[in-house]
This record gives structure tokens, sequence and C-alpha cells, in this order.
């Protein structure tokens, strides 16, 4: 059939919704909220008729657009005021990614806690190391880890870069990070470490990928190959050697050692066959639990594991929920067609952020599952 719910249609629809999210980001301008509920109420009624063959697709391309530009808007209102631009202003921010080490210090991302002008949520923060700081001074970047709290004194601008044809979009990769503000340090007195440590879940994956680095990097010290696994281990891409990073693109290498589908099933299946190997040999557990449902939740659990550890991409992300979904219909004792995982992965993945479209990974990531599964 070609109803919402058949294999066809719910292809069908999953990439009308895709179009309309495409649709959306090519606008010179946001639509007004208004018109954006309007669009998203008739796309709704549209998706529910059965009447018209194609209702369903129009009606998923309306509310893909609708959505996206909802989502948006809720983004693009966490700016940073232009009377806060240029200004200094104190600070408590925790540390919530991996500090990255450049040329002049280290630049890494803060969630704003408390502000004297108002920030937004989520900053950008270059740390630059000044040849005048004692070396046992709390105030040296190279102490700043993630979880920690800071009392810092920062000077901030809206996020602008190059918008050269064809070339890296700076501005748009750090919208999709959810980066609304690019700021620095300025060197007065009162940098302070207020907390060694903020619990969250955020934070705790995050401090474990670091962990993770900081052992690679402790083990292995300068070798050229080091930055290498820190990159498949843990999705730093940016802790490889720059040279060595122009040599892979110029050999077109770079796409081995991002973390990917391939690592993450590795893993996930991994999981599996040790659990249902293990799962076996027990005389009571199979009865309470059949051994191929048991190493299915380990294998989402492995692959969930794995993905948020390696930075959570949007590769990452597609194969985690092609990968859940093809546990959950084993857990429940179902067959699923093929193009229902993959759609189910692509509405997951838009549902999370819809900008994802703007990055040439989820492209390439789709496209070469769905090559290959065709």
């Amino acid at each position: 059939g070609h109803g919402p719910c058949s294999n066809r249609g719910m292809t069908t629809g999953t990439l009308a919704l895709t179009l309309g999210i495409v649709l959306l980001q090519w606008q010179a301008a946001l639509p007004e909220p208004l018109l954006l509920a309007a669009i998203g109420a008739v796309g709704i009624l549209l998706f529910c008729l059965r009447s018209w063959r194609w209702a369903a697709a129009v009606g998923a391309c309306l509310v893909g657009f609708a959505w996206a530009g909802m989502l948006a808007h809720g983004r693009l209102a966490d700016a940073l005021p232009e009377d806060s631009e240029g200004r200094d202003t104190e600070v408590v921010a925790v540390v919530s990614a991996l500090p990255q080490r450049f040329e002049n210090g280290w630049r890494f991302d803060m969630d704003v806690e408390r502000s004297e002008l108002r920030l937004p949520r989520h900053v950008s923060v270059a740390w630059y190391r000044s040849v005048l700081l004692d070396p046992d001074d709390l105030s040296d970047p190279a102490a700043v880890h993630v979880g920690e709290r800071w009392r810092l004194t920062l000077r901030c601008k809206r996020p602008h870069g190059n918008a050269n044809p064809h070339g890296f979009d700076y501005e748009g990769w750090l919208f999709e990070q959810g980066v609304r503000a690019t700021c620095y340090v300025r060197p007065r007195a009162g940098s302070q470490r207020l907390e060694r440590f903020v619990s969250s879940p955020a934070t705790l994956v995050q401090a474990l990928r670091e962990n993770v680095r900081s052992r690679f990097q402790a083990v292995l010290g300068d070798r050229p190959y080091a930055g290498i696994l820190v990159a498949l281990a843990v999705g730093d891409q940016r802790a490889i050697d720059q040279g060595l990073w122009l040599q892979f693109a110029r050999t077109g290498l770079t796409h081995l050692l991002s973390v990917s589908g391939l690592h993450i099933t590795l893993v996930a299946g991994l999981a599996y066959a040790l659990v249902n190997a293990l799962w076996r040999r027990s005389a009571r557990l199979p009865l309470y639990f059949p051994a191929q449902q048991a190493a299915a939740v380990a294998g989402i659990c492995a692959a969930l594991f794995y993905s948020l550890l390696a930075g959570f991409a949007v590769p990452a992300q597609r194969t985690l929920y092609m990968l859940a979904v093809v546990g959950l219909s084993l857990i429940a004792r179902r067959t699923i067609a093929v193009r229902k995982v993959l759609s189910a992965a692509l509405c997951a993945v838009l549902a999370v952020g819809p900008w994802a479209v703007l990055s040439a990974g989820f492209w390439l990531s789709f496209g070469a599952v769905s090559l290959l599964f065709y």
C-alpha cells in the first residue's frame, strides 16, 4: 500500500521530511514563527489524509520545513546582544567539551551559568598562553579540564567566518554545534577555578573522553601515530598533527580517520557475539531471557557507549539508531525491512538536529549506506 505506515510510504515520507528541512536551510530569511506554525498544522493535516496519494509526502515536507524553522528560531534567540560585544564581562562557567591545543594556547567550549552581561548559554572560549604567566599559576590554560567551573573575564563577539563558495562554513558549523558566541580570556586578575568537577551526564562523558585521550598521549608521547589512535578512539581528529592531516587530505584518506558506522558496528557486533556465547553457557539465564535478545541489548548498549565516547557525530548517530532499530526488532521477535531501518535512523537524526543537513558527513553517511543497501 501507499499509506504512511507502509514500507514505501515510510521511505517516501522520510525523504519528503528531509526535503522540507533542506528547503528551510535554503531560505534567505527565516519565516516568522506564526507562519511556521500554520505550515506545520497544514502539514499534519495532509499527512493524516489517505484520499490523495501524495498527501502524506507533501505533509511530511511541510512538517520538516516547520520543525526546522521553529528549532532555528529557538537557537537564534540565544544570541549575543549587540551591546555585549567587545566588552569585558566576568562569568562563571563550566568547561563542557574537550580542550583543544593550538599554537598560542587552548580553545574549549563552556556553558555559562552567570555573567555580568547577557551571554548565550553555550560559548567557545580561547585562552591564549602568555610567557608572563607563572607556570604554577592556576590561570595557566594548560590547567583547564572538562567539567571544571571557572570564574573568568571574557570578551565576546558573535560568530562569523569567511563565506567562500564551496569552502568550509565556519559560522554554519558553530551554529550546528550550538555555539552562539566566540570569546577569549582577558589578561586580568581574577581567573579562578571554583570547582574541580561539576557532575552531569554530559560532563561525565566528556571527562571520560579526555581521560582516554590523556592516557594515549601519556603512553605514546610525540609519536606521529598518537593523534591517529586518539581520533579513532574518541573522535578527536584535531589531535592529529597538522602536517600529517594535510598528507591524509591530499591522498584522500581523511575519511578513514573518523569514527564511522564500521567502527561502531564492529564494537556492537563483538559485544553481541560475546554476550550471546556466554549467555548460552548458562543453564538458567536462557530460561528467563533468550540469548539472542540479551545479546541484542548488549550490542545496543555497546553502540551507545562508543557513539558517546566518539563524540556523537552524525555518522555515529546514524549507526546507533539503525542498530537500535535492528536490536529492538530482535527483542520484539519481528522482522523489519531494511528501508524502514534506514528511514527510522534518518528521522531520528533530523528530529534531534535538523541542521545536520548542513554537514557533508550527513550526506556521505546516509548516501553510502543507502547505496550499499541498494
